[in-house]
């Protein structure tokens, strides 16, 4: 695929899920977690419910920029249905994506989280992608500590 459209791709797909984002809006029976990235001013708050160790619904709510809200819109979709351990591990998996480790076949269970696999060209914009998944990890340390 030629640069130019893979990159008009990245751009639709980050548009569409800051603009029409998925599981917005908090669960109202749950604690929310909130993270703060004071590089950006973004703010997310998570909040999530397990049921029998899987994520049975995920909420998140806040304001940034388009990486970010697009990555929180993309991390719910990735991670609800899942276990603990496997959403923490869609997570670390994430997390080396956008830090520029080297690809990994894994990769594409990510969903559409993995476009933002070019942010590791931008080291300023990684805690805007990585944002709602610490807040992931965050939250379902939390829920294991009580």
């Amino acid at each position: 695929m030629a640069l130019s459209k893979l990159d008009s791709l990245y751009k639709a797909v980050v548009t569409d899920h800051t603009k029409t984002p998925h599981h917005r809006g908090l669960l109202p029976e749950q604690a929310p977690h909130t993270l703060h990235n004071p590089t950006c001013g973004d703010v997310l708050s998570l909040s999530l419910e397990l049921v029998d160790d899987r994520i049975a619904a995920i909420g998140w709510d806040g304001d940034g920029c388009s990486i970010s809200l697009a990555s929180a819109s993309m991390m719910a979709d990735s991670v609800l249905g899942l276990s603990v351990t496997d959403a923490l591990a869609m997570a670390e998996l994430f997390s080396q994506m956008v830090q520029g480790e080297p690809s990994d076949p894994r990769q594409k269970e990510l969903g559409d989280a993995q476009f933002l696999s070019g942010v590791s060209k931008f080291p300023q914009r990684i805690k805007c992608a990585t944002l709602a998944w610490k807040g992931l990890e965050k939250a379902l340390s939390d829920i294991e500590d009580r």
